[in-house]
């Protein structure tokens, strides 16, 4: 969408300054300007009566991007961050708009302890994005290539923890996640046979509990075997294999999707 304006003024230069003013163009916009009316000089009937001075009118104008506002709003919220010059690009699949950041070496700042910060800007740019709008648009904000790298990192998560349910026959519960981080874990568990996986808590604490599907027996027996004279197993060496931390299953188990996007966390070295 074009926008534009108009201006007058006694000199060209003048009128040029006044129209770009009337514009309220963003700093980062394209800008073009264009002289597009003069009135020469009348002078006055014996120096007395009537005569005018020169006119100049200028238009200036730009093309809107249907995300500048966005654009803007996103720049102001990084420049308080003390990132200098960032670069933002948007990508538009379905009802889904993608944002990708290029902070430089200033990603840290962005991403924040655990994904906070992205998370906290990504909430706010959806609002923006959605206000006065009649449908719904959802938006993801990453930076580089952070987000991919730590869904990778929930994955191998949830296959190591799967594993250790299927070797000692106990649930394990992980650390608090936010909704699209389950729904990664979720997910990742539905691919591995004899495992299944339920969310427990609320808000901020709700935790994905992965657990031995009925009718599988846990892989090592359930513990150490001992030979018939009560000692150790002549095959047993060194201390015995400490089990990860186990809390007992729910009884009530939540459904096991979680379809709101949110932030990946975790210290990854973001490729530039």
């Amino acid at each position: 969408m074009i926008k534009e304006a108009t201006a007058s003024a006694a000199s060209a230069q003048e009128a040029v300054e006044a129209a770009k003013k009337a514009l309220c163009a963003p700093e980062n916009a394209d800008v073009q300007t264009e002289i597009i009316g003069v009135e020469e000089e009348k002078k006055k009937v014996l120096g007395l009566f009537g005569g005018s001075p020169a006119k100049f009118t200028a238009k200036a104008w730009y093309d809107e991007s249907p995300y500048s506002n966005v654009e803007n709003y996103i720049c102001a919220i990084l420049t308080s961050l003390g990132v200098e010059n960032p670069a933002i690009s948007f990508e538009e699949a379905d009802d889904e708009l993608k944002i990708t950041l290029d902070c430089g070496d200033d990603y840290g700042s962005v991403i924040g302890r655990r994904g906070e910060t992205l998370d906290a800007i990504q909430y706010l740019v959806r609002l923006v994005v959605n206000k006065g709008s009649e449908g719904y648009t959802r938006v993801s904000l990453n930076i580089g290539d952070y987000r991919e790298k730590r869904e990778n990192t929930l994955r191998a998560l949830a296959r190591k923890n799967a594993a250790k349910v299927k070797k000692y026959g106990r649930n394990v519960v992980l650390d608090p996640m936010n909704p699209y981080e389950r729904r990664i874990i979720h997910t990742t568990i539905q691919e591995i046979e004899g495992v299944s996986s339920h969310s427990v808590g609320s808000d901020d604490g709700r935790k994905v509990v992965i657990t031995l599907e009925e009718g599988f027996k846990p892989t090592n027996g359930g513990g150490y075997n001992r030979n018939r004279r009560g000692g150790r197993n002549d095959n047993y060496r060194g201390r015995r294999e400490r089990a990860p931390r186990y809390e007992p299953e729910a009884n009530n188990r939540p459904p096991l999707s979680d379809s709101s996007s949110a932030s990946l966390y975790g210290k990854i070295e973001i490729n530039k």
